[in-house]
């Protein structure tokens, strides 16, 4: 991603007045939600990868381009659908980086018993070539909570720029784990344990999960966005959006994390959908001089946050 250099916190970020930028369309597959969008700017528009379903909840990927990051069009047919069994319920959350001339994307298997994370690669984000999922065996939630199964994915983030000599990718749901790779395609766990977990009391009280590709700062430090819930006393979840810096030289080992989340519930979008009070953001771009947020509203709609640094100044 080429953008200016930048500084930890990234923001202030602002909800636009135009929300939600995306909503359920026409089509079968996008007609009851849309939301939890990769984003990526290619050949001048910014492009948006976006989680859709029916009332089926059998996810696939859509395709939305825009020239002004607020106005989309869309493809009539997604570009990710569910064919092998350990996607047959969904392919869902996606996230995507560029290195060299090939995109890579993360995905969510989902069979309706486990979640497991997943990997295409593309030449033109519209045709895909599936790898399947890249760390069997791993359990993010591990130490949290039971899952139905001892396997559970999802979430992967890749820093387009290799430190010494190899790839990194922050991956999970509920704790937050590092993964390396030399090609980018075959993926291994750093460490055992986590290197991002919940904190009782605080925003990141319940859960953790990784948002759009990390960044690095003006500093070189690692700058990774995430996701955070809490449960609310009467029941439901509560997720709002964090920042955690990583010093690239020991990149398991948190330096500085926000105190209050940078985005939150906060419209009536936000608050109520297919699962009410929910930013969840996967996408990041920088595209006319400004910093785009995508994120999923209540798991129903897409909105986007803006960040523009000389207002700043």
């Amino acid at each position: 991603m080429n953008h200016p250099a930048i500084d930890y916190p990234l923001g202030p970020f602002t909800p636009s007045p135009l929300n939600p930028v995306l909503r359920p369309g026409p089509e079968p597959w996008e007609s009851a939600n849309v939301y939890n969008p990769a984003a990526i700017v290619h050949e001048g528009r910014v492009v948006l990868l976006y989680r859709a379903h029916a009332e089926d909840i059998v996810s696939s990927i859509g395709f939305a381009a825009s020239e002004d990051g607020y106005t989309f069009e869309r493809d009539a047919e997604p570009v990710l659908v569910p064919e092998h069994p350990y996607e047959i319920h969904g392919c869902e959350d996606p996230r995507v980086v560029k290195i060299d001339d090939t995109f890579y994307l993360t995905y969510t298997g989902w069979d309706r018993k486990t979640a497991r994370l997943c990997l295409a690669t593309s030449t033109d984000l519209r045709h895909w070539t599936k790898h399947g999922p890249i760390l069997p065996g791993l359990n993010t939630f591990a130490g949290l909570r039971e899952t139905p199964t001892d396997e559970w994915s999802k979430g992967g983030v890749i820093l387009e720029t290799p430190v010494d000599g190899r790839y990194l990718m922050y991956v999970g749901e509920g704790n937050v784990y590092l993964a390396e790779s030399e090609d980018l395609l075959r993926w291994r766990l750093v460490d055992q344990e986590p290197v991002l977990i919940p904190r009782p009391g605080t925003f990141m009280g319940d859960l953790v999960e990784t948002g759009p590709q990390p960044l690095l700062t003006r500093t070189g430090h690692i700058l990774l966005v995430h996701n955070s819930a809490v449960h609310m006393p009467g029941g439901g979840v509560y997720y709002s959006c964090g920042q955690i810096l990583f010093d690239p030289s020991r990149p398991t080992v948190p330096v500085a994390a926000m105190l209050e989340p940078w985005l939150e519930p906060t419209t009536d979008a936000d608050r109520h959908g297919l699962v009410d009070n929910v930013t969840f953001v996967e996408g990041l771009v920088w595209f006319g001089n400004t910093w785009f947020a995508y994120y999923g509203q209540s798991d129903t709609t897409v909105g986007v946050a803006i960040f523009r640094p000389e207002e700043e100044r």
